[in-house]
């Protein structure tokens, strides 16, 4: 793209050398070069050389991921960010964008293709705001704040994704709900590593001084710089949210867990007893003597025997029920909440009633002082009759 107020030239380029009449033209213009894609390494020695990029800033663009940083060269700056936006599966895509900051120029080098910066060239083509009447300092801006921009839309997506996970975390727990944690924790963690050096990198912009940003891009920069701090401390709320979700799970696992104990020992303590029954009842001694267990002779001894096992058990899981140990926890909070509140009211009921000895107390004080009064008024009439 080259463009100036009045005027818009959008084409494709086939080969590097195409750009460097847009360069060296007599009428001031901006001219800005995407190139997707690092496939090609002829182009890219050829954008080299009409662009005059150093060897070490075009090694930084082909060797890939780079840390979000700035360089100032003679003729230019390079800017290396990194580009995170979702596609669409719901999936996270992550890559890195290098740009190259020149008096009339913008060098943009992409991984692969498709990006974030539709709403940029729509900008441009449709001529509204500031991009057609300003210079290419004005245009790196518009990029950069593009790129910080759609962060937004992935901080959105991971909010939702904690949210679903705290749900089923709490309801059903599961193997693969770790899993689907360490994900997530993995995401957080690629969005801070992105845009935590980034915010060093707009600072170090608004404190340019090679004379390549204006007074005018400057103050938008502060703009972009106050993004990369709100994105980075939702960030770091995501993360420890992400945090508290694995000690949530363990907690869950731990619980489910000890709620199939406790029903095991139920069963083994209702069985304790019926053991130990069966146990001297199994036992061989010769039952013609005396004292020999003489009651496994009686006609009904089995039935008997049978009844008391029975009632053994059911008297255990009344038992057992009436403490509320074949209850979960959920269940047992909500019997005791009526309780609670009986409680408080009965206790707002005790901190209320002394309130209102003191209007009592008045009152009868009143009606002692009144009483003074009414025979004073007596004998004044008295007095008056005399």
């Amino acid at each position: 793209m080259d463009f100036t107020p009045s005027r818009l030239e959008e084409k494709t380029l086939s080969n590097a050398s195409e750009a460097a009449p847009y360069l060296t033209d007599a009428e001031p213009s901006v001219s800005w070069v995407d190139v997707q894609g690092l496939g090609d390494a002829q182009i890219l020695q050829d954008l080299k050389k009409v662009f005059g990029i150093h060897d070490l800033a075009m090694a930084d663009v082909v060797n890939i991921p780079q840390r979000p940083k700035v360089e100032f060269y003679d003729r230019y700056l390079f800017i290396v960010t990194r580009m995170a936006y979702p596609l669409h599966d719901g999936t996270l895509h992550s890559e890195q964008v290098s740009l190259f900051l020149g008096k009339d120029f913008v060098l943009t080098f992409q991984e692969t293709y498709g990006d974030c910066l539709d709403p940029v060239r729509e900008r441009i083509r449709s001529g509204t705001g500031l991009l057609r009447k300003s210079g290419a300092d004005y245009l790196a801006y518009a990029i950069i704040d593009a790129i910080l921009d759609q962060y937004f839309p992935v901080i959105e997506i991971l909010g939702e994704e904690i949210e679903r996970l705290e749900d089923e975390v709490v309801s059903q727990p599961r193997p693969e709900t770790m899993r689907k944690i360490y994900e997530l924790k993995r995401a957080i963690l690629e969005v801070r590593r992105a845009i935590w050096p980034q915010r060093d990198a707009v600072n170090v912009l608004l404190h340019d001084e090679s004379g390549l940003i204006g007074k005018e891009a400057h103050f938008y920069l502060r703009d972009c710089y106050d993004h990369t701090v709100q994105i980075m401390e939702v960030i770091e709320s995501l993360r420890e949210l992400a945090a508290g979700l694995l000690d949530v799970y363990l907690s869950a696992i731990a619980n489910r867990t000890n709620e199939v104990m406790k029903i095991l020992t139920v069963v083994t303590t209702i069985f304790i007893p019926l053991t130990f029954i069966v146990g001297i009842y199994g036992m061989n001694f010769d039952t013609s003597q005396k004292w020999n267990m003489p009651e496994l002779r009686a006609p009904y001894g089995y039935a008997t025997l049978v009844g008391i096992m029975l009632l053994i058990g059911i008297s255990l899981l009344v038992f057992f029920w009436r403490k509320g140990w074949l209850q979960s926890a959920a269940v047992l909070q909500e019997r005791r909440r009526p309780r609670k509140k009986r409680s408080e009211s009965k206790k707002r009921e005790q901190l209320a009633g002394p309130s209102h000895l003191p209007s009592t107390t008045a009152a009868r004080s009143g009606e002692q002082t009144s009483r003074p009064n009414r025979s004073a008024a007596a004998s004044d009439e008295a007095d008056a009759t005399a």
